[in-house]
This record gives structure tokens, sequence and C-alpha cells, in this order.
């Protein structure tokens, strides 16, 4: 690569990176991190005594800091913006180091020996352990070939039906039945000359091993 190349290569990076670090100084409002002011002080135009007062902030007044410099933050409040002291300002409960306040609100620009760039929001939270997911109990009624829950069995759940039971036509003797669905048993296909069972039941009379189709409500 010929010097004029490399020249322009090395042109376009440092050009980049200037708008990169532009785009973060010029558009704090984006980076604004939540503080509280902890008692009545007066909002400057400015970083410093020297500059005029604009406006006050009330104790507890919720402001957001948009960058610091010195000892002094830019924050946005309801009524005019402006530069408050970091000594009454507070950052999730806890007090801003007045010596370096920008990192207090997570972030961080210019100071040492060149550039210094370090963008976050408020003071880091710890991180909470996922709760395991809640399983709801399964809601099914059972059925068996036999009287008193005894034998082969099938179950349905809250929602299922069977016109036809096939293999089990005029097999079913009892019904386990412990969350009290609504289960409907019928003696011809398609759901007809039903009965209708809530609890469960240990023996069905007339109905036992005489059941063609099923539903469960």
């Amino acid at each position: 690569m010929n010097r004029y190349n490399r020249k322009m290569l090395l042109n376009i990076a440092t050009g980049v990176a200037v708008a990169a670090t532009a785009l973060v100084v010029f558009l704090p409002a984006a980076n604004a991190a939540p503080g509280t002011v902890t008692t009545n002080v007066n909002v400057r135009s400015g970083p410093g005594t020297n500059y005029a007062v604009v406006g006050t902030a009330r104790t507890g007044e919720q402001v957001d800091v948009q960058r610091c410099e010195g000892s002094w933050c830019y924050v946005s409040k309801y009524g005019p913006d402006g530069w408050v002291s970091s000594s009454y300002l507070s950052s999730g409960g806890s007090p801003v180091n007045s010596a370096q306040p920008g990192i207090s609100f997570g972030f961080q620009i210019g100071g040492g020996n060149g550039p210094n760039v370090s963008i976050g929001v408020g003071t880091p939270q710890p991180v909470r352990p996922t709760r395991p997911p809640v399983i709801a109990p399964v809601s099914e009624v059972c059925f068996f070939d036999g009287t008193s829950y005894r034998g082969s069995s099938f179950c349905l759940g809250s929602g299922d039906s069977t016109r036809d039971l096939r293999s089990w036509t005029d097999r079913i003797s009892s019904i386990d039945n412990p969350s009290r669905l609504e289960v409907q048993v019928c003696s011809e296909a398609n759901y007809r000359n039903c009965r209708t069972y809530t609890t469960s039941a240990s023996s069905l009379g007339d109905f036992d091993d005489y059941i063609v189709s099923v539903r469960v409500r």
C-alpha cells in the first residue's frame, strides 16, 4: 500500500472515531442517568458559582443527570435545566463522588491524559436469581375398567372429549375425578343418552360397562 493510500485510510479511521466520540458527547440526553436532589440548591448556567443562577432545584426532586464536569453536573428537570454542584445530588440513594461525579451516575467524559468515555445508567443493580416457572396442577379425570378405581385406565383433561371410545366401549366401571370437573358419560356415540358426574364415582350403577362416548368440561 503506498503512502497516499495509507494516509487516506488513517484520515478516514480518525474521522470515524471523532464522529463516534462526538455522538456520545453531544447527545447526552440518550445517556442520562437518574439522580435525586438532596437539598435546595441553585441551578446555574455553567459549571461553577461564577455563572448566573437560572433556577432552583428542590429537596427530593428527581432529575436526569446528562453529563458532569469537575464537581458539577448538568441536569434536566421540571423548569430550567442547568448545572448543579454534585455535592447536592445522590445516585440510587447513595452520595455522589464529588471528585468524579460522573462515575456515580455511570458515565465519565474527559479527564486524565486523554479522552475517557465510559457510558452506563445509574448504579449497577445486583442480578436477581430467576424464579422457576410456576406449573399449574393438571386437572384430569381417569376412567377405570374395574370398580373402586381398579384395573386398566385412561385419563382426559379439562376440555378433552371422545365421540367413540372404540376399544374402551362398554368397559368403564369407575371414575376418579379429584378436581371435581364436569364429566359427561354417554351410553351412545356422539354424546347421546348421557349422565353427568362432578365428583368421583367408585361404581356407575346402570351405566357400569355401558359407556360409549365421554367429554370433560
